[in-house]
């Protein structure tokens, strides 16, 4: 059934958006947002530590990607708390433990269409750039570095800001 769901078929890439009756915004690429560059965290820092950057920084939420740049996750705030209330993790385990593994990403050059469609379902999406890093030996590969994390306040503001009706 998500096979012939137009929104499914979107927000995963395997369908352009062509209906007509579309908001005026629908058609800008995702960089337009000037988002802030998210705060990131290591796979290794524990639970404790996380909860002290997130307060101290002022974040919700921070995405979890490995020194290569494989991006993990996200955590939240929200989340290591009542994971470590409830048991679940100690305040010394590492920050994967409490980390979502399910997320969305979403590139610079995608529609805030796509976005729209995207937010629909999650509560954010991870925006990723893909860049290409060459080792000694010439050899080279892609690397997905992650730009910033959007949520649907995000998109709302930019819309309510810049509402041209």
């Amino acid at each position: 059934s998500k096979f012939v769901n137009d929104k499914w078929m979107i927000k995963n890439g395997f369908l352009n958006d062509v209906q007509e009756h579309r908001p005026w915004w629908w058609n800008i690429k995702v960089q337009k947002l000037n988002l802030l560059a998210p705060l990131i965290l290591l796979p290794e820092v524990s639970c404790q530590k996380a909860i002290e950057i997130l307060q101290e920084k002022g974040y919700d939420q921070a995405p979890v990607v490995a020194e290569s740049g494989l991006i993990l996750g996200m955590v939240t705030l929200s989340n290591t708390l009542t994971s470590v209330l409830a048991g679940n993790a100690e305040f010394s385990d590492p920050v994967t433990k409490v980390t979502y593994d399910q997320f969305s990403k979403i590139g610079l050059e995608d529609s805030l269409g796509k976005l729209s469609c995207i937010l629909e379902n999650d509560h954010f999406a991870i925006v990723v750039h893909e860049q290409m890093q060459f080792s000694g030996n010439g050899s080279s590969f892609m690397k997905q570095m992650v730009f910033g994390v959007v949520t649907a306040m995000d998109l709302l503001t930019f819309v309510s800001r810049n509402d041209k009706k």
